[in-house]
């Protein structure tokens, strides 16, 4: 939820931020008027509370052939109070109902528009170029005997696949090399669980407009998540954090879930766009006053990762219209594929201010001693998704895959990995 402060004391901003996303601003005005109606309950409710005290001490002390009727009216205050309180409950709810429309306000600078009105901010590498007709990430996956789509599908229908030898190998050389930076950080690493309650889910706001790409079972009304970012958002959930020292950062390894609705027809061929997959999540806990500067870190580590690999890429600073609910703002870094001839999305760093922490009650003590909403930030460092630009920058004509340096450690130094036969 936004803070409602800002909703009372500045709508402007709120709508603009509404305007911005493409989004309904008549909401703002809606939710104006709930917090003004819950106020007025609560009010309300205070009063009566007050006097139906006052009465109660009245009848301690009066004299005997008073108290019946004052009696009487403590239980008429008391009916009074009860109905208010409910009227009370109702205006909160209703406010929260209508809020809970109202996504995370944009932060000043993000452009507007949808998908395609994002800003480059910076492209760094070279465009990888072959003397040869390079193949894709799937025929070299082939030919490695790394990926296997047929048996998957066989198993467990489209968009699922098999990693095998040099492919399981690859990705879990990858993961490690992410978990390795991010420890040299000061992140936390956690094995998240993949199943969470609804509360939760909510909270972190995966459950508007985009709540049918999300696997629900309902029996359980248990959610499979889509990223660790889901269980660490929640792990400190009802809680007051210690960031006197500084942010509290987590590496999230966790397997992903995502229905891809809507995506029918879209990049069907390999790994690109799948229904299960690994992730390496960093996720942090700030001060809101320095969730700016930790957003430009995480992308900065990001970076770094990109680099090592030898991967050429873009950054990208995401339009509102494409934020998501929870974002504040959203740097993408899109790595090119060649066969492809783009570039395309290999991490995500988030924003998130106070949005997640103020549904899910995650709290920082200021200075004052007073308790406030913490910032939440998140953003990927390693996925399946970058087996596809590794093979295919680093292919050689005779369908082999140089490995990039840094990654040679993390497979026992092996340096080029070869096709095999009989796959």
């Amino acid at each position: 939820m936004i803070d409602p402060v800002l909703l009372r004391n500045d709508p402007d901003v709120v709508k603009r931020s509404q305007r911005a996303r493409g989004n309904d601003e008549s909401v703002v005005d809606e939710a104006l008027a709930a917090d003004a109606a819950r106020r007025e309950a609560r009010g309300e409710f205070e009063r009566l509370r007050s006097e139906q005290k006052s009465v109660g001490e009245t009848v301690k002390t009066a004299a005997k052939e008073d108290k019946p009727a004052l009696i009487a009216k403590a239980q008429e205050f008391a009916a009074q109070v009860k109905a208010a309180e409910a009227r009370a409950k109702e205006a909160d709810q209703e406010f929260e109902r209508v809020a809970s429309r109202i996504e995370n306000i944009v932060i000043d600078g993000v452009p507007e528009g949808g998908e395609d009105n994002f800003v480059t901010l910076r492209t760094v590498g070279e465009i990888p170029e072959f003397d040869f007709e390079p193949r894709d990430h799937l025929a070299l996956g082939e030919l490695l005997g790394a990926i296997d789509m047929e048996r998957g599908a066989k198993v467990s229908g489209a968009r699922f696949y098999f990693l095998r030898g040099v492919g399981a190998r690859l990705e879990i050389a990858l993961m490690n090399m992410a978990l390795d930076l991010a420890m040299r950080n000061d992140f936390t690493p956690l094995i998240t669980p993949t199943l969470v309650k609804p509360e939760i889910m909510g909270g972190t706001g995966f459950l508007g407009e985009h709540a049918d790409e999300v696997y629900h079972l309902e029996d359980q009304d248990l959610y499979l998540t889509g990223t660790s970012e889901v269980a660490l958002a929640g792990y400190h959930s009802d809680e007051i954090l210690d960031i006197s020292r500084g942010p509290v950062r987590y590496a999230g390894w966790s397997t992903c879930y995502r229905s891809e609705a809507g995506s029918h027809g879209k990049d069907t061929r390999g790994i690109l766009r799948v229904h299960q997959f690994n992730k390496l999540e960093m996720f942090v806990y700030t001060d809101p006053a320095n969730a700016e500067a930790e957003h430009d870190r995480l992308v900065a580590w990001q970076e770094e990762m990109l680099q090592a690999l030898g991967l050429s890429y873009r950054v990208i600073d995401v339009a509102a219209g494409d934020l998501g609910s929870s974002a504040a703002r959203k740097f993408d870094i899109e790595a090119w594929v060649p066969t492809q001839g783009t570039f395309r999305e290999l991490t995500s760093t988030s924003n998130c201010t106070t949005f997640q922490s103020r549904r899910l009650q995650t709290r920082f003590r200021t200075e004052s001693g007073k308790t406030a909403p913490v910032a939440t930030l998140n953003g990927t460092l390693a996925t399946t998704r970058w087996i596809v630009a590794i093979l295919e920058t680093h292919q050689n004509a005779d369908g082999s895959v140089t490995v990039p340096e840094a990654l040679r450690p993390y497979l026992g130094g092996l340096e080029v990995l070869s096709p095999v036969e009989g796959t």
